[in-house]
């Protein structure tokens, strides 16, 4: 894996230094039809530079982007580079420094290899499986943090503006942060204890992140507690909980009434 690591590394480099370049400039922010999500130059610029440095080195390997149009190709292809290239367009927008370069390379449905990437205060994070996770040459490892109460919970940022966390607040502390990808490699990295959405949440969003969280000693899961399988054919997936592993049984007790309520909601309408 050194050569899909090294070039990984190589490519979520170069991608933010693109994003940076362009981070300063007055860019024009348009939105894509179906979701209304932002994008940017920088958005489609970073994804161009790691298209090319990624598949040209690997031809034979899958791509699954947010930027690109997706193709059933990939699934029949034993090894796919898994790749956002700027989560978090919304703070990038807002100059908030919370977002990231996010390429995982998966087998089997797997990561295998992950690499997050902020470019604004150049922080870079990298795991292979089995081989540990890494910020550099220090390894990372997710807090021991046993109970809720003492925990800190990183939240999203447009969920908290809704009110949707409003009712967690006295079970312990929450601090609104952008980009899932950044989220779990700063779970990874041991600067909180755990996230989680019920809101879905494409394979590209996680990927890379989420094996930098098992590699640093966490747990990954879906809302129903099983592990995430990456490159289906329908990569969105229903909500998320990463954790430092000793309260991922408690989140998962604590967001099922809740994911319940609201299939209970949606089957009324």
């Amino acid at each position: 894996m050194e050569k899909e690591r090294d070039l990984a590394i190589a490519a979520a480099r170069a991608a933010g230094d693109i994003i940076r370049t362009i981070y300063e400039t007055n860019y024009r922010v348009e939105y894509k039809k179906g979701d209304n999500s932002p994008v940017t130059l920088a958005d489609r610029e970073a994804n161009r530079k790691i298209h090319t440095m990624l598949q040209t080195a690997f031809p034979d390997y899958g791509w699954l982007s947010e930027e690109t149009v997706d193709s059933s190709v990939r699934l029949s292809a034993q090894r796919v580079w898994v790749v956002d290239p700027m989560d978090g367009t919304r703070e990038f927008i807002q100059k908030i420094p919370e977002f990231a370069v996010s390429i995982g390379l998966i087998e089997a449905g797997r990561p295998i290899l992950g690499v997050v990437y902020n470019p604004i205060l150049d922080q870079l994070f990298w795991a292979v499986r089995g081989q540990g996770a890494w910020c550099g040459s220090r390894p990372l490892r997710v807090p021991e943090t046993p109970h809720l109460a003492e925990a800190t919970i990183l939240s999203s940022r447009s969920e908290t503006k809704r009110g949707e966390w409003k009712d967690f607040s006295a079970l312990f502390q929450a601090r609104p942060m952008g980009s899932i990808a950044y989220k779990l490699a700063c779970i990874a990295n041991g600067e909180a204890d755990a996230s989680f959405t019920l809101m879905p949440k494409n394979e590209w969003d996680i990927c890379a992140g989420s094996l930098l969280v098992e590699e640093a000693g966490g747990r990954v899961t879906t809302l129903s507690g099983t592990p995430v399988r990456f490159n289906q054919p329908t990569t969105l997936l229903q909500g998320l909980v990463a954790s430092n592993g000793k309260l991922h049984t408690q989140l998962l007790e604590l967001v099922t009434p809740r994911l319940t309520a609201r299939h209970h909601a949606e089957n009324r309408q």
